[in-house]
């Protein structure tokens, strides 16, 4: 056990395996719109068909993480009876109307916009906290990351001098962000009831089986004949339960901020991959890619940084004078 800690709470061990689960989330958004073509047939890319392939999706993510964790637990993991709300809470908002809004997006949408417009949960998760729940206090830092975050944004979308963002496309993406960011502050207040893991893995098992269900009242199908529809299913499942596991482990070890600082790597892993998986994919400007691709991980960065910004030779300048 105590080989173990030491080897999870290596810095360079932390870089490599946070970076990993950085990369397999971001390449989720290029690997939905590859699922997309592959598995739903002409006639089924409608709001049902995505639906159905969704619910597929983190039915099967659910079922991988609770297999997962009950293997490295050595007992079958489940909530507890009074627990049960708070999963279904959490599930109505992780997974139900976040990829209700998301999938939908993504399709309407570029896989780029989607990766770093999704990445804005992070602000909005402080935002709901500070200001509407008021669970912590709002801080010029906190309000300087979220407007770089924004910033970052805007400039992505803009096309000219024209905002270019559609209702069903990037702001469906930004919804989904809300939705993401909700989730999170659930997580936060009932992960005091209930362990974190299961939490995740039965919202995604019962938000994954909700959404299936809209697919199939819709009267959606899916075309899963081919290793290549089996593959990029499994893939997508296997990349949420992987990722959760990895991002689990080395939270119990380290503390928080030394992990989910690394989270600004999935906008920038999303972006390359996109590029890479879907080269078609046109960008409207590089140099304003790249100023977008610097402010939002900026702003997730300062949401993460614990020290003043204010530099130390002016703030001791300060307490010279003052003393």
């Amino acid at each position: 056990m105590e080989n173990k800690k030491k080897l999870l709470t290596n810095p360079f061990i932390i870089a490599i395996l946070a970076t990993f689960c950085c990369a397999l989330w971001g390449s989720a958004n290029p690997g939905i719109k590859v699922g997309y073509e592959i598995i739903l047939p002409g006639e089924m890319k409608n709001f049902a068909g995505m639906m159905l392939f969704a619910g597929l999706r983190f039915a099967f993510a659910g079922l991988l993480t609770i297999i997962i964790y009950s293997i490295a637990r050595r007992r079958f993991i489940y909530p507890k009876l009074h627990n049960v709300g708070r999963v279904l809470g959490v599930s109505a908002f992780q997974t139900v109307l976040q990829y209700i809004f998301f999938f939908y997006g993504v399709a309407n949408t570029t896989a780029v916009k989607s990766t770093i417009l999704s990445g804005t949960s992070a602000f909005f998760a402080v935002i709901i906290s500070c200001l509407i729940i008021r669970m912590e206090k709002m801080t010029v830092k906190k309000l300087v990351a979220c407007l770089l975050g924004f910033g970052g944004v805007v400039i992505l979308n803009l096309n000219g001098l024209n905002l270019d963002m559609t209702l069903t496309g990037e702001f469906f993406v930004l919804f989904s962000a809300i939705a993401s960011a909700m989730a999170s502050v659930l997580m936060k207040n009932f992960t005091k009831h209930e362990e974190p893991v299961i939490i995740s893995g039965y919202q995604f098992f019962i938000g994954g089986l909700v959404m299936m269900l809209i697919g199939v009242i819709g009267g959606a199908e899916i075309k899963l004949d081919t290793f290549a529809g089996w593959g990029i299913l499994l893939y997508l499942a296997a990349l949420s339960a992987v990722a959760y596991a990895i991002w689990g482990t080395l939270l119990k070890y380290n503390p928080v901020s030394k992990v989910t600082i690394y989270s600004f790597m999935i906008p920038v892993c999303g972006v390359i991959i996109s590029r890479i998986i879907i080269p078609s994919e046109k960008i409207n400007s590089i140099p304003m890619l790249l100023i977008a691709l610097a402010l939002v991980p900026l702003g997730i960065f300062l949401i993460n940084y614990s020290g003043s910004l204010i530099p130390k030779f002016l703030r001791k300048k300060k307490t010279d004078k003052d003393s």
